[in-house]
């Protein structure tokens, strides 16, 4: 008798269990192994991908304070020509309040020479030098106006192209 017929059918069957039951095993430890390393791989590409993520958002704040900056010193920029041209303004207003009171002074004395005249020889209506006086104050009273409101938005508009010039090239 060989020692193949000395084992008894269940233990054939019990070799076979344990040898498919050994591969079986075999193939989960090395499955196990891949799946840590496909854990491992996974963390590192997500740890890589915040990381990207974090750098981008900071460009982006960096990029949007650069921005926010440049607007900034425009504005005040802007702020500090309306301050100047309101100076200016308040200087030319000066200016023509005095001329006004030479009109006023001038038309007072029309009036005074006229009412000496005799009725006969003065005109009906008013006199030319109050006409043109008349005349004067209201051209440099629409003169002072639209000064302003030209250099305010002549300003403006300035203020308005820096910012969007700043942002265009100091924002990139």
């Amino acid at each position: 008798m060989t020692w193949v017929a000395a084992v008894p059918a269940w233990g054939w069957w019990l070799i076979a269990l344990m040898l498919v039951v050994g591969g079986q095993q075999y193939r989960v430890v090395v499955a196990q192994g891949e799946t840590s390393t496909a854990r491992s791989e996974l963390a590192d590409y997500r740890l890589e991908v915040s990381e990207r993520d974090r750098r981008a958002a900071a460009q982006d704040r960096q990029k949007e304070q650069r921005r926010q900056a440049v607007a900034d010193e425009e504005g005040e920029s802007a702020r500090q020509q309306l301050e100047l041209a309101q100076g200016r303004a308040a200087a030319a207003e000066s200016a023509a309040g005095g001329l006004l009171g030479e009109i006023a002074r001038l038309r007072a004395g029309h009036r005074a020479t006229c009412d000496t005249i005799a009725a006969q020889q003065r005109q009906a209506g008013t006199s030319a030098v109050v006409v043109l006086g008349g005349l004067l104050e209201e051209a440099d009273r629409m003169a002072g106006d639209l000064s302003t409101a030209l250099e305010r938005s002549r300003i403006a508009g300035l203020a308005c192209e820096a910012v969007a010039d700043g942002i265009r090239h100091g924002g990139e």
